[in-house]
């Protein structure tokens, strides 16, 4: 209802140009007006992503992620980006709608669409994908966070209501980095805050060479003396996998670990994956002072380069490259490269495990493209109960592919493979590939919990 004031205002602004119906605002309504759209701008600063418990956090440890602030029902798109020390961009997306108290809760919401459908509260981390092709994320620093920035956009219009950074570190305050140059080794080796002493395992991750320092520095902060050992491409070591595996730079490792005044012993666990496990099984059939052996889809053939270790000598299983499939998507398949170990032609090559007196964890990925991982683990627990030894535990993952990875790493489906000189499919689903990795961590820890013998890690490493 206008005053007669506000009725002589609006008639004294009318210009003379506008028609006669021409909405014309008076002073009461233009208040109004801004009123309202300083409510909006107010709605909007409240708008806000809460990270729980906390935005910094371990890498391998999950976060809640909660939008406030939101209308209700109100529909928004969440991403998540990070990049990695390789310069490569990781990123997902999902869509929400927010609930009647204008909140989205990640760990009780259903995406809607996006990178993954569903309620999924870490998602926006393991469904991360690479923007540059066959990429697998990189990190070479743990002494700092891997920086993931969380945001929210209006569904509408792409703008940006709210953002936040997640810090994923690697260390955890106390913990001990220290490089390594003894004699013929090279690596790293990580050691608990504490006192000490630690159950240790030597770390042997290959890919590519180098070392794999996220997984290393993720398990001593557990409460393990974790040695990440350097086998070529480090330093001073060589630069191409040199022409046979010498096993007694393994071995002298091993000495190194189990001698290490911060090192409980009396045996030591190894962890390895793919490639790596060729040398966690020949240490573990022909050097002593070893407890407990994980193998992550892994084989039971030397292959590629001869094996040597004092006067032992094991000629290499060669690939068969005319087994190459080539997938719809252009990639090369070289998952039946390598044949059955029992085949008679293969005998020479096949590492002698029944030797082994250590406990072993076997965990194969269904879909694992690089080679036929589950087929190679069952064949490695038929040797040892061939020979009447139950000294192994078998784990098998569905629709998960060749590199299981610490939790929330982003999958990496394919990748260059430095045998074959070209990128190759590494096989595995998303979802199902997270959901392998972190239930074959949690597997893990306490497989060298129960074999190594300390049942007070855990209280170590949260000191």
């Amino acid at each position: 209802m206008l005053s007669n004031n506000d009725n002589i205002v609006a008639t004294l602004v009318r210009p003379n140009n506008l028609p006669s119906n021409a909405k014309i605002f008076c002073f009461s309504e233009l208040r109004h007006i801004w009123f309202l759209l300083v409510l909006n701008t107010m709605a909007y600063s409240r708008i806000s992503i809460k990270l729980l418990p906390s935005f910094h956090c371990l890498f391998d440890k999950p976060v809640q992620i909660k939008v406030e602030g939101l209308a209700p029902r109100q529909r928004v798109e969440l991403r998540s980006k990070l990049v990695d020390d390789r310069g490569v961009i990781f990123k997902a997306s999902a869509h929400y709608a927010a609930d009647e108290s204008g909140q989205v809760d990640v760990s009780r919401s259903p995406s809607l669409g996006g990178s993954y459908t569903g309620v999924e509260p870490m998602g926006l981390f393991w469904a991360m994908a690479p923007e540059t092709p066959h990429s697998k994320l990189l990190k070479k620093n743990v002494l700092s966070p891997t920086l993931v920035e969380i945001g929210v956009l209006c569904e509408d219009t792409g703008e940006v209501l709210a953002s936040e950074t997640n810090e994923r570190g690697f260390m955890t305050e106390g913990m001990r980095r220290i490089p390594l140059q003894e004699d013929r080794i090279r690596g790293v080796l990580f050691l608990p805050p504490g006192k000490g002493p630690f159950p240790g395992i030597l770390d042997l991750y290959t890919f590519g060479g180098g070392i794999c320092e996220p997984r290393a520095s993720l398990l001593a902060s557990k409460g393990f003396a974790v040695l990440a050992l350097a086998y070529y491409v480090f330093q001073d070591l060589p630069k191409t996998p040199p022409k046979h595996v010498d096993l007694e730079y393994f071995e002298e490792a091993l000495t190194f670990l189990k001698r290490h005044p911060q090192v409980q012993g009396p045996g030591i666990g190894i962890l390895s994956s793919s490639h790596g496990c060729t040398f966690t099984l020949s240490m573990s059939s022909f050097l002593s002072g070893i407890s407990a052996s994980v193998c992550i889809n892994g084989c039971t053939l030397i292959t590629l380069k001869p094996l040597h270790y004092k006067d032992i000598v094991i000629p290499p299983h060669m690939p068969n490259l005319k087994n190459i499939k080539i997938t719809d998507s252009g990639l090369l398949d070289v998952s039946t490269c390598v044949s059955d170990p029992i085949l008679e032609m293969n005998q020479d090559s096949l590492i002698p495990i029944e030797r082994a007196s250590c406990q072993f964890l076997f965990a194969a990925s269904e879909d694992d493209r690089n080679w036929n991982s589950p087929l190679f683990a069952k064949r490695a627990t038929e040797m040892l109960r061939n020979h009447g030894k139950e000294t192994f535990e078998l784990v098998q993952y569905p629709k998960a592919g060749h590199l299981l990875e610490v939790p929330y790493m982003p999958h990496c489906s394919s990748g260059f493979h430095g045998a074959v000189g070209t990128a190759v499919v590494f096989g595995g689903e998303p979802k199902a590939h997270s959901e392998a990795q972190l239930d074959l961590w949690l597997r893990v820890q306490e497989f060298f919990r129960k074999h190594l013998g300390n049942k007070n890690i855990c209280q170590t490493a949260m000191l």
